[in-house]
């Protein structure tokens, strides 16, 4: 405005004049108006551009500084906007922040999904080559069967509510959302209005599945498949949905064990120590494999290459675990989280690698892939708790004790005559239970007094912001806690639905059919591979 103000007064000057009464004079005059209006009608636009852009700044500040502020001063929004008095539309930053948020889910959710295969190599191969479709048959049917027991009740007795003050209501079991119910409504005929439960129902779905997979390894080359699809349906529809309920699902441990709660990022104890107890159980009760511990050389694994390519896909599918566990991608400091856990999580499987293969080394006088493998998923199961509140020393030392503690559970198993085939309990149970306890012992709160756990980079704190001292007690507490719970309860658990299977001769093959193998007997093909003979070269798939 006052570039304009001083351009008339100069243009005034110069028109008062005598020689300015020339028309062509008069005419550029006018033109050099027009020049200066438009000049000052761009700055004031561009003014109103970095206005506009700094409230916008102001807005993602405040989102990522303060989301639980944000969220509880403002109306729910909604992608249908029904009422402006109860709800509202989406902000710009809130759009960009949920389309990241889901791209996150899905991408971590699928990685882990993708650890199945993972599983199902390293499951054949170290059984012998007569079973390797019938391991190949459970690994599929733990994904199916399990997705639908998920689907049914599982998601709802993890997370299913009601909730009160952000805590499961009756702290045990949810009660709500039986086979998707709630996860979308229609506030207005032709108007479907979804959640972001989906996005949480796809990532847990995948982390069901990993729990039930651990298992089948436990219980390979001897149990029928009938039987063991009735223990697979249960552990995904009920026994580790309950575990879910008491920690992710914001149950008793959550709140009423300490002021901190317990701390498993990412599920040593919720997830692996759960397949782990149960493989456990069920390998008790279905008893060794017909001679194995009369010719031990005879049930050596068939496929190391198996093995190794299993074993770097679910190092792969890890980080999805893990770092998928940040449960979101929307601020520099859960972007900065995913990046410590996954430094943490290579660490950790490198370290336990190395331990084992070493003690292998030192016991055998050789090398030993087999041990090397185990030893890398002994050191990744040890991390999976503590990856988020832990620095990457302590993730070296976590995983060093994990290796020591794996082969000392895997010798012990074998001198009891437990058959563990791919050594499931030492890998997933003892590891499981090491590193929810690590979890605690490793936070990096100040010495023993301060705590972190679920705070992240910053410590637990009290209503006035003040960080909250012997808080470290409380948390261990907590996690002591979560490993006796949660193992007592797969425990007794799978005692109950294994135990009478086997009773019922319903759970344990015959020894003819062990002997011939489950994949003569029972499959068609009749062999997995058919290399070196006739026709091998070829593969007809018949619909």
């Amino acid at each position: 405005m006052k570039m304009m103000l001083h351009a008339r007064l100069v243009l005034g000057v110069f028109l008062a004049r005598p020689e300015a009464a020339n028309p062509s004079l008069n005419d550029r005059v006018a033109e050099l108006e027009r020049l200066v209006l438009k000049q000052q009608e761009l700055l004031s636009s561009q003014e109103e551009q970095f206005q506009e852009t700094q409230h916008m700044l102001s807005d993602i500040s405040r989102a990522a500084a303060e989301p639980r502020r944000l969220a509880a001063t403002t109306l729910p929004p909604k992608v249908h906007v029904i009422d402006n008095t109860t709800e509202r539309a989406f902000t710009d930053i809130e759009n960009l922040q949920q389309a990241l948020d889901h791209t996150w889910f899905i991408l971590c959710g699928a990685l882990v999904m993708f650890m199945q295969a993972g599983f199902a190599m390293v499951e054949s191969g170290c059984c012998r080559a007569k079973n390797v479709q019938n391991i190949l048959l459970k690994n599929l049917t733990d994904v199916c069967v399990g997705t639908l027991g998920w689907w049914m009740s599982g998601w709802a007795f993890a997370y299913g509510g009601p909730m009160v003050d952000g805590y499961l209501e009756n702290g045990f079991i949810g009660t709500d959302q039986f086979f998707g119910a709630g996860f979308m409504s229609t506030p207005k005929a032709g108007m479907i209005e979804p959640t972001g439960a989906i996005k949480s129902w796809f990532f847990q779905w995948a982390f069901c599945g990993a729990a039930a997979t651990i298992v089948s390894g436990g219980v390979a080359e001897r149990v029928n498949f009938p039987g063991y699809c009735i223990f697979s349906f249960v552990m995904t529809a009920f026994i580790y949905p309950v575990c879910v309920a008491w920690t992710w699902g914001y149950g008793f441990l959550a709140k009423d064990i300490s002021d901190v709660g317990y701390m498993d990022f990412a599920g040593s104890g919720v997830v692996h120590m759960t397949g782990g107890v149960g493989a456990l159980v069920g390998a008790i009760i279905a008893g060794p494999r017909m001679g194995r511990f009369d010719n031990p050389d005879a049930f050596n694994p068939h496929s190391l290459p198996l093995i190794v390519l299993g074993t770097f896909i679910l190092w792969f599918g890890w980080y999805g675990f893990n770092c998928g566990s940040t449960l979101g991608m929307t601020t520099a400091a859960k972007g900065m989280m995913a990046a410590q856990v996954a430094m943490n999580t290579t660490i950790a499987g490198a370290t336990g690698g190395l331990t084992v293969f070493t003690l292998r080394l030192a016991l055998l006088k050789k090398y030993d892939i087999g041990g090397f493998c185990n030893g890398i998923l002994a050191g990744l199961v040890s991390i999976t708790a503590p990856c988020g509140n832990v620095e990457v020393g302590p993730a070296f030392v976590i995983a060093l004790i994990g290796g020591f503690l794996y082969q000392g559970a895997s010798a012990l198993l074998r001198k009891v005559k437990v058959d563990d085939p791919i050594d499931a309990f030492a890998v997933h149970g003892v590891c499981g239970a090491w590193g929810t306890l690590a979890a605690a012992l490793f936070d990096w709160g100040d010495g023993f007094d301060l705590y972190h756990g679920w705070s992240g980079f910053a410590c637990a704190q009290d209503a006035s912001g003040v960080c909250l001292k012997g808080a470290w007690g409380g948390g261990m507490a907590a996690n002591v806690v979560e490993v006796l719970a949660i193992a007592s309860w797969v425990a007794a658990w799978s005692t109950i639905i294994f135990l009478p299977l086997r009773l019922a001769n319903f759970l344990r093959a015959s020894d003819s059919v062990q002997q011939e193998g489950f994949d003569a007997a029972k499959h068609s093909p009749s062999k997995a591979y058919a290399m070196g003979e006739p026709g091998a070269g070829s593969c007809v798939i018949s619909a």
